[in-house]
């Protein structure tokens, strides 16, 4: 306690030091100077990956990979990292699911999207639901961050953080068009054109590079059709050696129908996988977003880097059926219909609820780099500071025919979530060991609104959350590392303040003790390997009502989950130093924990008190708990066994071929841990028999997906591609939260692309 205010204000003394010692006339010069040469390599300077700088365990999905296997979603990408778990709901990977060593993947709750480093979701601390995922063709990388790293970032601190890279503006310009084409109407057209121009009105530089894709087709069911339109546009402004300005804004368009949720048991077994009646869905997204760094270099061994952001986000999403079976709207008999796996059409249905979300977010983050020896040891510093600002205008609409666009609101909220945030890390490199030290603050606070009845109230927490992670590097070719960290995760505002009343509602925020051990090895040329041992052990977890199946409230109990994270390559070429390049990649995860250690206790909703609850919660929460929930139980969506598998020829005349193998082991999808939801037991207050028909219970079978990409350079500007992904046409299921979801179906594409 004694030691932390005396050494804060001697590091910023030796920093101010030495800045004032790196501003005499003669260095200063010499800097600038060197500045000239530097701008020769853009691409070199501009520099967003964090990955390689981090102690614990990380993975980087270069361009090399994400152009060579042609990846149409971010799922596809994200496969091929150990320890991820992706789940697909429509196909196009327009609203992912994913999540980190066994949690939930349901809407990505339990990650953290960050943008060159930056915030990327639209409200992370009132509401972390992913609803919207740009095209992953534009960007140049994408870095998965886990372990005591995660400190540095949040709010979401519990297992990983998933972080994009924009492309580089090229150091002369240039640029690249492709186009792809497959069946299911598949259509994808992409352009990208940048470049740095020299001493541009007495500024070293001045660039920029702007991308567009355009992407349009079928997705997993029928009745379904999705277009996206993407732009983006990334500026660089290079004032001088020591200063630099980089500008980002977006926009994105999806407009998508037939957007739906799951189907029955019947249904799936009776009218097949791609069934879809709610023809009449609509879904709409658009997200207009900027960000700007301003980066100052104090010295070559100080640098203060300030970021701002803004974005503005609306989904209107209309549909017919939410929460079926306990959303009956549409009459008795289209219940029963849907239960028997008869066709039911929506157009006799004249009901129709609309879900209109704006979000409104922005902040500002000034952090610090600073290399220093203030202890005679060679130290690395981070330390930065954030205030960030939501706002949510959410409203819920009932119409009156298949296909209204407007009719009785029967929600109309404002909500806002203020966060202010810091965090302080130093990294000791003594020898072959680091230890890194650090440790970060969250605090949080709510507002709610009803505008229909004019209840409003305010929620705070305030979390601090220590870190700690060392390396040691024996021999060049390997290093061991370890890392413990508090893991952190803001509750929502819908599940902290009360809706009707205004009042707090007992929910606290996500908590857990986060332990990895691990190493990674690059024992010859052409061999890289990384093996990691991870624990995480939940004081306090969330789950969504819905997660578990049927309408329970919000849930919390504790957890615990652990398991191993293998990767590993082989390119042969490298190894014997061959011109040809057979090669093989494994992504593999075993999680033979994902234990609920203790009851999930439910918790009133936004909407109700604990006197006031319905039917379905008297009947799902026998006692307080969820029903099924208790401790020893294994945890829902939870698969034991994820594999990646790759193998492949490449050659240095541009040819490559490979064959990628994707293995999810079976999954309970409910905390019962039913093998079929005909073994449920009787609920009570609940209609059984309904639910057992709902789709929402029972286990998931395991599946594998094989998929094949070529590629051939056929001249040193155009390049030709084929793949096919779900090659064998597998039908299996992914997801019964709100009933069946099945996989996607085989899709073939083909394409180039021209560079210039």
């Amino acid at each position: 306690m004694h030691k932390q205010p005396g050494f804060l204000p001697a590091l910023l003394l030796s920093l101010m030091n030495q800045s004032v010692a790196a501003i005499e006339p003669d260095q200063h010069i010499n800097q600038a100077d060197n500045s000239v040469e530097a701008l020769s390599a853009v691409e070199v300077v501009e520099s967003v990956e964090k990955a390689a700088t981090f102690s614990g365990s990380t993975s980087v999905i270069d361009k090399q990979t994400l152009e060579r296997d042609q990846v149409f979603t971010v799922n596809e990408a994200l496969r091929k990292v150990p320890g991820v778990y992706v789940r697909d709901e429509e196909g196009f990977g327009l609203r992912p699911n994913i999540a980190f060593r066994g949690q939930n993947p349901f809407r990505s709750t339990k990650v953290l999207f960050l943008e060159d480093g930056i915030p990327f979701n639209f409200a992370p601390y009132g509401d972390n639901d992913i609803y919207y995922h740009p095209p992953v063709e534009r960007y140049d990388g994408i870095e998965i961050y886990k372990g005591a790293d995660l400190t540095q970032f949040g709010p979401q601190t519990i297992n990983g953080a998933i972080n994009y890279l924009t492309p580089k503006v090229p150091t002369t310009p240039g640029g690249f068009v492709s186009f792809t084409g497959g069946n299911r109407d598949y259509l994808n057209g992409h352009a990208r054109y940048g470049g740095m121009t020299k001493n541009v009105q007495g500024l070293d530089a001045v660039g920029g590079v702007v991308d567009y894709v355009h992407k349009e087709g079928m997705e997993n069911r029928d009745n379904t059709f999705a277009v996206v339109d993407d732009a983006n546009l990334k500026s660089i402004v290079d004032f001088d050696a020591r200063n630099r300005l980089t500008l980002r804004g977006d926009f994105y368009h999806q407009d998508e129908q037939g957007a739906t949720f799951g189907m029955t048991d019947a249904e799936y077994r009776n009218l097949g996988a791609r069934y879809n009646p709610d023809k009449n869905a609509s879904f709409i997204n658009d997200r207009w977003s900027t960000s700007a760094t301003y980066e100052h270099s104090f010295n070559n061994d100080v640098t203060l880097e300030t970021s701002f952001y803004w974005s503005a986000y609306e989904r209107n999403w209309w549909r017919q059926q939410n929460q079926f079976p306990t959303e009956n709207q549409c009459g008795a008999t289209y219940v029963q219909n849907r239960q028997n796996g008869i066709p039911v059409d929506m157009d006799t249905c004249n009901y129709d609820i609309g879900r209109k979300r704006n979000y409104e977010t922005w902040g500002i983050a000034p952090t610090l780099h600073a290399k220093h020896d203030l202890f005679g040891i060679e130290s690395h510093l981070d330390a930065g500071f954030r205030a960030h600002f939501e706002n949510q205008y959410r409203q819920q609409i009932r119409g009156s025919t298949p296909t209204a666009r407007s009719g009785t609101v029967l929600e109309n909220n404002e909500r806002f979530a203020d966060a202010y945030s810091g965090f302080v890390q130093n990294k000791f490199v003594w020898s072959d060991w680091t230890f890194t030290p650090g440790v970060r603050v969250e605090s949080v606070g709510y507002e709610r609104k009803n505008l229909l009845n004019g209840a409003q109230g305010q929620s705070s927490m305030t979390e601090i959350l220590p870190s700690f992670a060392m390396t040691f590097s024996p021999i060049e070719e390997a290093t061991l590392f370890f890392g413990i960290h508090r893991g952190f995760a803001p509750p929502r505002v819908e599940d902290s303040v009360n809706n009707s009343n205004g009042a707090s509602v007992e929910v606290g925020p996500e908590i857990s003790w986060n332990a990895e051990f691990g190493i990674r090895a690059r024992p010859t040329r052409g061999v890289k390997t990384e093996l990691t041992y991870f624990h995480n052990n939940f004081d306090t977890l969330t789950v969504l009502g819905t997660v578990g199946g049927a309408d329970t409230p919000v849930a919390q109990g504790q957890a615990l989950y652990e398991g191993i994270e293998l990767m590993a390559r082989t390119d042969l070429g490298d190894v014997f130093n061959w011109s040809h390049n057979p090669y093989a990649q494994i992504a593999y995860t075993w999680l033979p924990t994902a234990e609920t250690t203790s009851p999930f206790h439910c918790l009133p909703d936004s909407g109700q008190t604990a006197s006031s609850q319905s039917a379905s919660y008297t009947g799902f929460c026998p006692g307080g708990n969820v029903f099924g929930s208790a401790a020893g139980k294994r945890a829902p969506y939870a698969p034991e066994s994820l594999l990646t598998a790759t193998l492949g020829y490449s050659n240095q005349s541009g040819f490559d071929a490979h064959l990628e193998a994707v293995f999810v082991s079976e999954q309970f999808s409910d905390f019962m841990n039913l093998d079929s939801a005909n073994d449920m037991p009787t609920v009570t207050g609940g209609n059984r028999d309904a639910l057992i028909k709902s789709g929402q219970f029972g286990k998931i079978n395991d599946y594998v997906v094989v998929n094949f990409a070529t590629s051939y350079k056929i001249h040193k500007d155009l390049t030709l591609f084929v793949s096919m992904k779900n090659m064998l046409d597998n039908t299996y299921i992914v997801d019964r939260v709100r009933g069946i979801q099945p996989g996607a179906p085989r899709l073939v594409q083909a394409g180039f692309k021209y560079e210039f």
